[in-house]
């Protein structure tokens, strides 16, 4: 089949594409991140590319990644009919990927100070891992001297406060850094993921855990609703970890990590957009996807890129 694109992103399969070639009525999410903001206009939205994949605990192509969900983002419009919003009134700056993140002192580095441009730039961060250790250098790069008054929430399967320094350590490092523990709220624990003594350390350091489920139970709105009013308290910036292997495996067979019994993927976006929609959110990330083991189908990519839009679409809704 020829390629019908021609706006950079190659497809391959014309018969995938939902719009016909060169419609002007039909932008494309990736024409919109590779626009850049217009002249003279700040932007909005910065995305940054940390693909980390060197210290994972499980071998993974996770570095693959945030080219992976940019190419993606060509089989989606700006338009969410349900909100009744575009995310192409957003000025998005596509900051680029982060040159070796994994190197231990100078990868950290780099990694911090473009988080900590963005951060400066724009009004909201996306970083596209990569492995969760990516969570560690961006939330302390985009809040610097703000980390000890910040919060976390992360939705993720594992509590992450291993010791050393891997995709299983990033709470760890960011705790041992000054974030405030009683600040820190996680979402989605799952059952037979993590050792009791893991789990014993995050409740006496006074970690919120909201667990699998108790999503189940209460659903995704009031427990991030919770988690949001715990880590902003008193009106404080958040940091917000979507790990997908938070997921179930049939929606995220691309997580190394992700369980059967995870959350759904309308469950995961509807986090994302509760995240995007919170003014106390300033930076998100979306971690754990190794682009290179996903099904056929690419389910696992194309969420998450339809998790940078629901972040997106939160965004434009700010009131």
């Amino acid at each position: 089949m020829p390629d019908h694109y021609t706006g950079g992103w190659h497809y391959g399969d014309a018969v995938s594409d939902p719009r016909p070639a060169g419609d002007p009525r039909w932008p494309r999410a990736a024409d919109w991140l590779a626009a850049g903001p217009p002249p003279g206009r700040a932007p909005d939205l910065a995305v940054l590319g940390v693909p980390t994949f060197a210290t994972s605990i499980s071998p993974t192509g996770a570095h693959k990644t945030p080219q992976a969900i940019r190419r993606a983002l060509a089989r989606y419009s700006t338009w969410c009919a349900s909100r009744h919003v575009d995310v192409g009134s957003l000025a998005a700056w596509d900051a680029g990927d982060v040159d070796d993140p994994d190197a231990e002192v100078e990868g950290e580095f780099r990694t911090r100070a473009r988080a900590h441009t963005a951060a400066a730039k724009a009004r909201l961060v996306v970083a596209l891992g990569g492995d969760n250790s990516l969570t560690y250098p961006v939330c302390a790069g985009a809040f610097g001297d703000r980390l000890t008054s910040a919060g976390l929430v992360t939705l993720d399967a594992h509590h992450d406060i291993r010791d050393g320094r891997s995709n299983g350590s990033p709470v760890r490092n960011l705790l041992d850094a000054g974030l405030d523990p009683h600040r820190v709220v996680q979402v989605g624990i799952a059952d037979w993921a993590n050792s009791k003594s893991y789990a014993d350390e995050a409740a006496a350091r006074g970690i919120t855990v909201i667990g699998r489920s108790d999503v189940a139970t209460r659903g995704i709105d009031e427990c991030l609703s919770e988690a949001l009013a715990i880590a902003g308290a008193g009106d404080n910036p958040v940091y917000v970890d979507l790990d997908l292997d938070v997921c179930d495996r049939s929606v995220a067979p691309a997580c190394p990590a992700s369980l059967p019994g995870g959350l759904s993927a309308d469950e995961v976006m509807r986090a994302a957009f509760l995240a995007g929609l919170d003014r106390r959110v300033r930076a998100v990330d979306i971690a754990e996807v190794d682009a290179t083991r996903d099904a056929p189908d690419e389910r696992t990519v194309r969420l998450a890129a339809l998790c940078l839009l629901e972040v997106a679409a939160g965004l434009a809704l700010r009131p």
